[in-house]
């Protein structure tokens, strides 16, 4: 049966002045046919419509006392074909099969585009240059990207302006209120103008929930932020995410360009963070691209930028303990022993966490994501641990003490050989790396370790890792020379 695709396609080759041969060969049909649909109307224009059945209803005998009044009853439209089908097979043993699911669906299809209750629809939206900025974090675990070898869990944050479609992305490591400033205003000063509205769900980041009504409002810091940018927020209703469609739309089609691209580069791997970025950075130009056109109209009426950014941090002031730790944001966090009983400002940004002291920065490290609750930096704390190597058993945050598998594996080297001397050893190991470089005494490690039948100790390992410097001999030093040999070179006496 020829298809009304395959008659234009026929067309449109002859149009372009193929043979009726090479036509028909690329619609896929004879000559003859071809002949045929070469004009006229298309196939299904000539298709006379029949409104009788061509076999039996299997469902006749049940469908206007049984199946009907489920139908009626059924206002939600939850009930679906198939339960509808276990349901007469209960009731009529023996009289239907599995086989008929088909015929049923489609009766029941049937049925409710004349008799069933009324369904939600959607309103197509016109948009307006410049007006409109929908907003949006989404997962990305699909896309199997790795870091080294290692799997990258990470966010996307979008921006997409409705009107052009043009769009800003940048990744984030949680749904934070750090990651949302940050991304909303790194989008808005590259896009270098702001619309009139943002567009958002109800995160927790941006919304908080009212305690009376039971709905949600901003909070105070996030309005702070949209109002040093004129913007004014527009929200969606709780589950109704296709209300945010322009900015859903694109993180489906963001991934799915993304997975295109990574199959084209052989590779969901990569060698850093950075790296990764700079991917998706050009994934997304390539897309903006398309928007050059419409986003120009939109420059024209987009609102100038402040004279600078909105802080895109939460400030903390905290007492540094007696563990030479701080907590911020229910994690902890170790710094230097120096700042012990010191009162400190954090500032928790979307990706790292500053310690200031007096205005000056003491300490920047990752910020803490998901799970992980405390990060023990050993180079804070090994001065201490080497005056008190019998603390290192029993210390709660061990397990931070271990820079890398090599670490581990050595201390346990070093258990089975030493005994209770182990611990000392290792602090001792520890307070070399910290002192010298981790790398040099790590290698070092791996020299040793690999030594399978020889027992080490600490001066085994600084011997490698950190050798004495050779001596340096003494010179003699030669009496005085005489100067006035070269004075009398520079007179020309000297011949």
């Amino acid at each position: 049966m020829v298809t009304d695709e395959q008659a234009q396609l026929l067309r449109r080759k002859r149009m372009a002045g193929r043979s009726q041969e090479a036509a028909a060969a690329a619609a896929g049909m004879g000559v003859r046919t071809a002949r045929k649909w070469e004009r006229g109307a298309l196939p299904s224009e000539r298709r006379a419509s029949r409104n009788w059945r061509t076999r039996e209803d299997p469902f006749g005998s049940v469908w206007d006392d049984e199946v009907v009044p489920l139908l009626r009853s059924d206002t939600e439209l939850t009930l679906e074909a198939t339960t509808v089908l276990e349901w007469l097979q209960e009731r009529h043993p023996g009289e239907f099969s599995l086989g008929q699911v088909r015929t049923l669906q489609r009766r029941v299809r049937d049925w409710r585009a004349v008799h069933g209750p009324e369904v939600p629809i959607y309103f197509e939206q016109q948009a307006i240059p410049g007006r409109e900025a929908q907003i949006d974090f989404t997962h990305c675990a699909e896309l199997g990207i790795t870091i080294e070898g290692r799997p990258f869990p990470h966010l996307l944050f979008e921006l997409i302006l409705s009107y052009s479609g043009w769009r800003y992305a940048e990744l984030a490591y949680g749904e934070t209120y750090e990651a949302l400033v940050q991304g909303l205003q790194n989008a808005l000063w590259e896009l270098g103008g702001v619309p009139e509205v943002a567009r958002h769900d109800n995160l927790s980041a941006a919304t908080h929930e009212l305690r009376r009504s039971g709905g949600r409002a901003l909070t105070r810091r996030f309005a702070e932020v949209l109002g040093h940018y004129g913007l004014r927020s527009t929200r969606i209703n709780p589950g109704a995410s296709h209300e945010n469609g322009c900015v859903e739309q694109g993180h489906f089609r963001l991934k799915r360009a993304l997975a295109e691209a990574l199959v084209l580069r052989g590779s969901r791997d990569f060698e850093s963070i950075e790296s990764y970025h700079e991917f998706v950075r050009s994934v997304v130009a390539r897309r903006n691209r398309r928007t050059e056109a419409r986003l120009a109209e939109e420059r024209v009426v987009l609102r100038p930028l402040p004279p600078k950014r909105f802080p895109a941090y939460t400030r903390y002031e905290v007492r540094v303990r007696k563990w030479s730790t701080i907590r911020v944001a229910n994690k902890t966090y170790s710094v230097p022993s120096r700042l012990r009983d010191h009162w400190v400002v954090v500032h928790q940004h979307a990706d790292v966490v500053e310690v200031y002291y007096r205005g000056a920065l003491v300490e920047r490290m990752p910020r803490l994501r998901g799970g992980n609750e405390h990060r023990i930096d050993y180079r804070h704390v090994i001065w201490s641990l080497l005056r008190k190597p019998g603390a290192f058993a029993r210390y709660r945050f061990r397990e931070e003490l271990f820079p890398s598998p090599v670490f581990r594996e050595a201390y346990d080297a070093l258990a089975a050989t030493r005994g209770e001397r182990a611990d000392i050893e290792y602090v001792r190991i520890l307070h070399l790396a910290a002192s010298t470089m981790e790398a040099s005494v790590e290698r070092a490690l791996e020299i040793l370790l690999a030594r399978l039948d020889t027992a080490w100790d600490y001066a085994a390992v600084k011997a490698l890792a950190n050798p004495e410097p050779p001596a340096v001999p003494e010179l003699a030093v030669l009496a005085s020379p005489d100067l006035t040999l070269y004075d009398r070179l520079l007179g020309g006496s000297l011949r």
